[in-house]
């Protein structure tokens, strides 16, 4: 499987910086992955849904982690990118 795509939509928030999209093979795509400031810098994270008990569930992942490794890292290049292609907005 190939990601052929990632687009990135930035967000100006204090934890939230962007949504991102993903296609895999030019056939299937993920939307809503985001792209969040954590303790320890920028991470991705799967969409996912509330559940009843108020807890998040992811709804799409990867399920090796040298898989989401890869994804982040490619899914952070394409946001480092469209910044530079485009600052964010103050």
């Amino acid at each position: 499987m190939v990601i052929t795509e990632v687009r990135i939509f930035p967000k100006n928030e204090e934890k939230l910086k962007a949504y991102a999209a993903v296609t895999f093979d030019n056939v299937f795509v993920v939307h809503n992955l985001r792209i969040v400031k954590g303790e320890k810098g920028l991470m991705v994270c799967m969409p996912s849904r509330k559940k009843n008990d108020g807890t998040f569930k992811d709804i799409a992942h990867p399920i090796t982690n040298e898989f989401r490794g890869e994804l982040e890292k490619i899914v952070l290049a394409a946001y480092d990118k469209k910044l530079a292609e485009e600052p964010p907005k103050i």
